[in-house]
């Protein structure tokens, strides 16, 4: 079994900031990569910000000089730090990573439970 544990969400105002956290754990051989989704109400879920082995990072356009992501490879944990949030960044964000299973010996995708983010005055 491997589980995703999200954290961090919540109400902010517009110009505020979060950090959201997804710890992986279980019967994780290796991770290859992990990211950040979103799903707003009404529209499909998009990447926001993923990292992969190497450290390279990559960010849809719309966050790019507001969001960061980081990942403490000794905790199997990734966060995400939003910074000048938008109203239009309300959504349930969710926490997505590639893992090599040791018990399957799969690799497979894995997924949080989801968090929400409110942006609003």
């Amino acid at each position: 079994q491997v589980q995703l544990v999200e954290s961090g969400g919540g109400l902010v105002q517009p110009g505020g900031s979060l950090r959201l956290s997804c710890a992986a754990s279980g019967s994780i051989f290796r991770i290859n990569g992990m990211g950040w989704y979103r799903q707003a109400p009404g529209k499909e879920r998009e990447l926001v910000a993923s990292i992969i082995n190497g450290g390279r990072r990559n960010y849809v356009d719309s966050v790019k000089g507001r969001f960061t992501i980081s990942r403490d490879n000794a905790k199997n944990t990734i966060y995400l730090q939003m910074n000048s949030l938008k109203p239009e960044d309300t959504a349930v964000y969710y926490c997505n990573a590639n893992i090599w299973n040791e018990d399957t010996t799969r690799v497979n995708d894995y997924w949080g439970q989801g968090t929400q983010v409110t942006v609003s005055s």
